[in-house]
Order: structure tokens, then C-alpha cells, then sequence
């Protein structure tokens, strides 16, 4: 049995950056890019009016009058030559005039017809922009996890498409004779399959493509079919079958087809009976079978693998510090990951619930974070610092 340490860097060992491919921006949003891309113009590319005003040249003194000989919006400039004496009737967005120094407000005018004239107390500022004030040709962007406002920055940058690492392609796999999918009348000793669509969510939300494959009932051809029928994703997860009961039979059938097991059980709870390896060109994760085991070892090392398939140089979970909300036992030989409540402040408050049984979806469908008692940890009292994963 390993530690959770060990069993994220056998997990990562497993999911290396997948290949890269060229990329639509607009379809780049929460994507990695892999690597650094270059601003193909200035931004703004001319000296650009801050400003709805008048450009001018000089200093103009309150009182003194210039006459409007045109006019300079966003998408079309004044193809004129402006002299001394003479304003061009300019909006934001728009090329300075060739020769104009300073854009005068227009709250700072009166207009007669095509006469405008200095106000008392006119703001002295130039309201230009100058050609490459926000970024320059070559201005470089370098790896990054790409939000809304890096899209706009890009855009910018005139990049229509942007090299980033595939998004892995995941096959989830449950098992069971147990098992009927969500919406299906359950025999007498049946239940709902609820793992599925739970971890299909979650790696969907770290921008996998999920292929949901059909239940495997417990019988080795039958896991070895559909298991072979998963061999061109990614990462293969697997739920369920993968403690050491007789009817455990997920590790039989990969090792049939290959799997080198890169370790099994891991020194955690719930999710002791962990196990990963890689069967041919794909990892294989195999998740115990009860929901909030198999929902914690997905934040562990699900979330983890996915991300770094896509280029994360930082793909293991955030732990963040909290404020213990209630006394605690001590834990034992496992870390323990306690469903628990977050109350707000600087920390804030970890209150675990105080039923943590491994298959209670309630519980966990009301927690927001993941306490974490670490292995060997003595007994604490409410108010100490501890850690926790968000959810």
C-alpha cells in the first residue's frame, strides 16, 4: 500500500502531454496552449484617439478658435493634411491625424456650425494612445491556461488559431452485476449506476471527451470485450471491481490484454482499493466501486491526470487552509478526505459532517470541500489549522 504522494506520481508518470494540434480561437477558452505564440501587429497599430474630441495641433489657449475640417472615426481615418488653426472632428478608436499632437474632449468645446472654440479650464491631457502602447509585434504569450481575457488578448494579436495539446479522450467503464443504467427499472438486487455520469461530468469539466461505455457485468469476456473496446481512448477509468473479492475481476481482464500495473491500494479513505497502469496506449485507472470513494480518488488523481495530458505544468490538486470547525479523532494508518462544509472568512471555517460513510451521496452532494486528516495525524480540537481541497 503506497501513499498518496507516491500514487499521483505513478498516476502522472501515466498521463504525459498529449500531441499537439492547431486550434480555432474561439474554440481555445480553458484549453492549455503549449506553446508560446507572437503578436503579429502593434496594438494599437496607429497613434489612436483616446477620446470623443477634436485633434489639433499644439497647446490651445482657453478662447482660441480652429476651424473642423473633417472628421475621424473608429475604422476610418482623416486622409487630409491638418494645419495649424484647423480640428478634425475625431471619435475613440480613431488614427490621430498626421501631424495632430493633442485631442481636446468634447465637453472642453463649443461648436458653431464648423467653429469650435477653447472652453475656460480645458483639460490640459493629450487622450492619445500611441502606436504599440499595449503590446508590440513579436510581443510574446507564453504557456499558459487560457481564460476569456486571454482570448481577447490573442484576438488582438491577430492569432486566428493557436497550437494547443489534444484534449485526452476518455472511455469510463462501470461494472457490476449490481448495476442498471440511471432511468432503468432495477432488479430486486439492483441499484442505479450513479458513478458514471458523476465521473463523466467531472472529466468533461477538465475538457476531456468522454465516451460512456455500456455496463460490464462480471464475467471476464465480458470486461475484456468492452475493455478492448476502449483501447484507442486515452485513459481508460474503470468502477468498480478492483478490490480483491472473487468477483473482482477488472485487473484479470487488463492484465489479459496487457496492463503493466504501476501500483494497487493506495494508504487512503475512502479509496484504499486504487489501482493504475498503463494497457497498451492508454492509462488505466480503476476506481473502487463506492460512490464518494471513487468521487474522492477522482479529485486526487483523475483531475490530475487529465490536466497534465494537456499540457498543466502544475496539474496536482490545490490544497488551501481552513480553520478546523469541530474536534477530530485522530486518523490512523490512511489520510483521510472527510466530506465537509465550508463556512466563509480569512480562513475559513472546515466542519466535516459527521457521517462519512463511503456511500452516502447525500452527504456528499451537500459538502464543498474534502478535509484533510493526514495519515498517523494525532487528535485535533476546533480552531486549529488544517488543509482541505475545494470542490
Amino acid at each position: 500500500m503506497i501513499s498518496v504522494e507516491q500514487a499521483l506520481a505513478r498516476c502522472l508518470a501515466l498521463a504525459p502531454a498529449l500531441p499537439v494540434e492547431q486550434v480555432p480561437l474561439a474554440r481555445a477558452a480553458g484549453r492549455w496552449l503549449a506553446s508560446p505564440v507572437s503578436a503579429r501587429r502593434d496594438q494599437p497599430p496607429f497613434d489612436a484617439s483616446a477620446m470623443d474630441g477634436y485633434a489639433l495641433i499644439g497647446d490651445p489657449a482657453p478662447g482660441e478658435s480652429f476651424v473642423v475640417v473633417g472628421e475621424a472615426g473608429a475604422g476610418h481615418g482623416f486622409t487630409g493634411a491638418l494645419r495649424p488653426g484647423e480640428a478634425v472632428r475625431i471619435f475613440t478608436g480613431a488614427p490621430i491625424p498626421p501631424g495632430a499632437d493633442r485631442v481636446v474632449i468634447q465637453e472642453d468645446v463649443d461648436r458653431q456650425g464648423e467653429r469650435i472654440t477653447i472652453r475656460p479650464n480645458a483639460d490640459v491631457a493629450r487622450h492619445i494612445r500611441p502606436r504599440g502602447q499595449d503590446f508590440a509585434t513579436g510581443f510574446a504569450v507564453g504557456p499558459r491556461l487560457l481564460r476569456p481575457a486571454d482570448l481577447g488578448l490573442l484576438a488582438a494579436m491577430n492569432l486566428a488559431t493557436l497550437p494547443l495539446h489534444r484534449r485526452p479522450v476518455v472511455a469510463i467503464l462501470a461494472t457490476g452485476d449490481e448495476l442498471v443504467q440511471p432511468g432503468e427499472e432495477p432488479g430486486p438486487d439492483q441499484i442505479p449506476s450513479s458513478n458514471g455520469v458523476m465521473l463523466a461530468a467531472i472529466a468533461e469539466a477538465e475538457g476531456a471527451r468522454v465516451r460512456l461505455l455500456p455496463i460490464a457485468r462480471d464475467r471476464i469476456e465480458e470486461l475484456t470485450t468492452l475493455l478492448q473496446l476502449a483501447s484507442d481512448a486515452d485513459l481508460v477509468v474503470t468502477i468498480g471491481g478492483a478490490s480483491v473479492g472473487d468477483h473482482d475481476l477488472v485487473a484479470r481482464a487488463a492484465e489479459g490484454l496487457g496492463l503493466e500495473r504501476a501500483f494497487w491500494k493506495v494508504a487512503m479513505r475512502p479509496g484504499k482499493p486504487l489501482m493504475a497502469g498503463r494497457m497498451g496506449g492508454a492509462a488505466l485507472l480503476g476506481l473502487p466501486g463506492n460512490p464518494v470513494s471513487a468521487f474522492v480518488a477522482a479529485q486526487l488523481f483523475l483531475r490530475p491526470m487529465l490536466r497534465a495530458m494537456q499540457g498543466d505544468p502544475a496539474p496536482a490538486p490545490h490544497v488551501q487552509a481552513g480553520i478546523l470547525g469541530t474536534d477530530q479523532a485522530e486518523t490512523g494508518a490512511r489520510t483521510h478526505y472527510m466530506r465537509a462544509r465550508l463556512t466563509p472568512g480569512q480562513p475559513p471555517v472546515v466542519t466535516p459532517f459527521v457521517r462519512q460513510d463511503s456511500a452516502l451521496l447525500t452527504v456528499l452532494a451537500e459538502a464543498d470541500a474534502l478535509l484533510i486528516r493526514p495519515q498517523g495525524d494525532g487528535p485535533r480540537k476546533a480552531g486549529e489549522r488544517v488543509d482541505y481541497l475545494a470542490l
